[in-house]
């Protein structure tokens, strides 16, 4: 990797500093040609353009011999300006060779000859057609082949220009390989931990660019590896200990059966049933968890009438209020509430676990009410009891699975431990949302939303 980015850079340098060297190569000579044809190592190419601007502008030359003067009379630094030499003599000419303008006032009208023509500098309009020729005093000094030595010299300079840029390139191409590929290299060799069963593995992060987005992501991605590795451990560890208590019990009673201890009755194998049965409810918990999770947990899509489905919930839990004198009520808040589209078996399922984790709270002679909120575009369900509530620190945990607020709780009056869990999931597959919190009044509020069909 770091040999490709490093000829990958030194190439993409070299294709940039060859492009420039060729282009200059080949187009020196035409620009140094021009240059001294027109009159550039006298200083009079740029008076060369004004005439021939002056030119294009009007249309011919009258009036020529101002812009003449004025040029002929600007100096620089060394003598040398637009005009050329101080006090240069200059002549311009038609394109006939007839001169028009002379800074000296005693050639006008006559005509140039043929070794003047040549030695002038030739005037162009924009077809490139001649417009007329400016002489100076001894001519231009120029003869074809004059440029040969000055283009050798700087093709030579630009060739050593190249190398010295290419040596340059090559340098800051190991420094820039070196410098891209330390954060990779850092995160290749904490991948390569990662992979061997180290998920403590981070990498440092600078700066905001691609470099650091990825390496954010490496280190977002290390933490949730982390944190599914621990939730994998301790739902290993929450499911062996929820299934060896009832086969312990289980196994416990049987024995003492076997041995005489206890009579082989109708009461002791019930009491061995209970805790058969307590093991297929978690074990069919947990089934049901592990085909949501996967994504294999088939849901029918139907339309449901709320309603009637909380008045079935309430009806079927209606005995078990009775028995314990809790006041079950269901507030519909008037007329239809409309339709949901989902599983009608599992919304009477998430129900069911709520329901059954309200009476596991709600104390002898308290209430439960199961309340129907219609909205414009949901629907909503709320189960309130009157227990004791739900601790501050436990409600962000609450959906969890096998967690328990009251720790103090025996698996045969806390259940499973899946229940919420299963709610939380189920609604989530079905479109909806659900919450928990506590009421002012006392006691814990579940909060079911679906959207309308």
């Amino acid at each position: 990797m770091k040999w490709k980015l490093f000829l990958s850079l030194v190439l993409v340098g070299l294709v940039a500093i060859l492009s420039v060297v060729i282009f200059v190569r080949m187009d020196t000579p035409r620009q140094v040609s021009m240059y001294m044809a027109r009159g550039g190592m006298i200083g009079l190419d740029s008076l060369a353009t004004s005439l021939e601007d002056y030119y294009n502008e009007f249309g011919s030359w009258n009036g020529v011999d101002g812009l003449l003067s004025t040029s002929h009379g600007m100096g620089g630094a060394g003598g040398r300006g637009s005009g050329g030499m101080m006090g240069q003599r200059l002549q311009l000419a038609d394109k006939g060779g007839m001169v028009l303008a002379d800074t000296a006032g005693s050639a006008v009208g006559n005509q140039l000859g043929k070794d003047d023509l040549e030695a002038a500098i030739q005037l162009n309009d924009q077809n490139n057609q001649i417009i007329g020729y400016l002489l100076p005093a001894g001519g231009v000094n120029y003869r074809q082949g004059d440029e040969i030595p000055l283009i050798e010299r700087l093709n030579t300079a630009a060739l050593q220009a190249a190398l010295v840029a290419g040596v340059i390139a090559m340098v800051l191409a190991i420094l820039t390989a070196i410098y891209l590929l330390r954060p990779v290299q850092k995160l290749t060799l904490a991948a390569e931990k990662m992979g061997k069963g180290d998920l403590n593995q981070r990498v440092e992060v600078r700066g905001k660019d691609e470099l650091a987005v990825l390496g954010n992501t490496f280190n977002s991605m290390a933490e949730s590896l982390q944190k599914s590795e621990l939730r994998r451990r301790e739902m290993t560890a929450d499911v062996a200990h929820e299934l060896r208590n009832p086969l312990a019990v289980q196994k416990a009673q049987l024995e003492a059966m076997m041995d005489g201890v206890y009579p082989i009755s109708a009461e002791n194998l019930q009491a061995a049933l209970d805790q058969n049965t307590l093991l297929t409810r978690l074990v069919g918990d947990l089934r049901t968890l592990a085909l949501a999770e996967a994504g294999e947990l088939t849901l029918e899509q139907v339309e449901i009438d709320p309603g009637l489905l909380l008045a079935r919930v309430v009806e079927r839990h209606r005995p078990l209020a009775e028995k314990r004198n809790i006041q079950l009520t269901l507030v519909s808040n008037g007329g239809k509430a409309g339709y949901l589209l989902g599983d009608p078996d599992r919304l009477d399922q998430i129900l069911g676990n709520l329901l059954s984790n309200a009476f596991r709270y709600t104390p002898d002679g308290g209430q439960i009410t199961l309340e129907l909120v219609p909205s414009g575009t949901s629907i909503g369900m709320m189960i309130h009891d009157s227990g004791p509530g739900i601790p501050d620190d436990a409600l962000p945990h609450i959906f969890e699975r096998f967690y328990r607020a009251d720790k103090s709780r025996s698996r045969q009056e806390g259940g499973t431990g899946l229940g919420l869990a299963i709610a939380r999931l189920l609604t989530q597959l079905m479109g909806g949302t659900i919450m928990v919190e506590n009421h002012p009044s006392g006691g814990a509020i579940f909060t079911l939303q679906f959207p309308k069909a």
